[in-house]
């Protein structure tokens, strides 16, 4: 059990995935000033159940993601933060948001990788890309269908779960996941259920 300083956004961070934010709001770039103070430049983040991500008081779910701060920049009114997604954490107890949102957190196992998974892998990157194909004639997409994913099938499967164009709540599920095949199995479950939605 360990404590760390925590930003609750409105979106959900896995392993092995980037974050860039633009801080602003007092009690954060607090926070960012004492992140970059200490050995390790890592805070949480968890996704917000209700409320909102400026102004406090917003309730939030109790999995997130370490992220680690790669590089930082402080232009006129705001300080720009690109991060990177480690481990996952559970929170054990949240503390007084005094200046800022702490928790007392555990970190969660990581996922094992099987050989006797690469089908199924596969299989789920066909099913991301083609529902990211069709997502983007309605939508705006942040990733492309042919995006570049690690050789690293562990990270490659964290990568596409990432990229899927599901919800929020369908994403902390995935973010849940026991095993390296729950996660695949229930991405390409879910996955499949937006390609249906854009009538395909």
């Amino acid at each position: 059990m360990t404590t760390l300083p925590m930003f609750p956004l409105g979106a959900v961070l896995f392993p092995h995935m980037p974050l860039h934010l633009r801080v602003f709001e007092q009690r954060y770039l607090v926070m960012m000033a004492r992140v970059l103070d200490a050995e390790t430049a890592v805070f949480g983040v968890v996704l917000i159940e209700r409320g909102q991500e400026v102004g406090g008081g917003e309730h939030r779910f109790g999995i997130g993601t370490v992220a680690r701060i790669t590089q930082i920049e402080a232009p006129e009114g705001f300080v720009g933060v690109v991060a990177h997604g480690e481990r996952r954490i559970e929170v054990l107890e949240w503390l007084d948001d005094d200046p800022y949102p702490q928790a007392s957190v555990r970190e969660l196992p990581e996922l094992e990788w099987d050989d006797e998974l690469f089908p199924l892998r596969e299989r789920a990157e066909r099913v991301v890309r083609r529902a990211l194909a069709l997502a983007s004639e309605f939508t705006e997409q942040p990733w492309a269908p042919d995006v570049e994913l690690s050789g690293d099938p562990a990270v490659a499967a964290w990568q596409l779960a990432a990229i899927a164009p599901v919800g929020p709540l369908d994403q902390i599920e995935l973010l849940r996941s026991e095993s390296m095949e729950a996660l695949l199995t229930r991405l390409v479950e879910v996955t499949d259920a937006v390609a249906d939605s854009f009538g395909a």
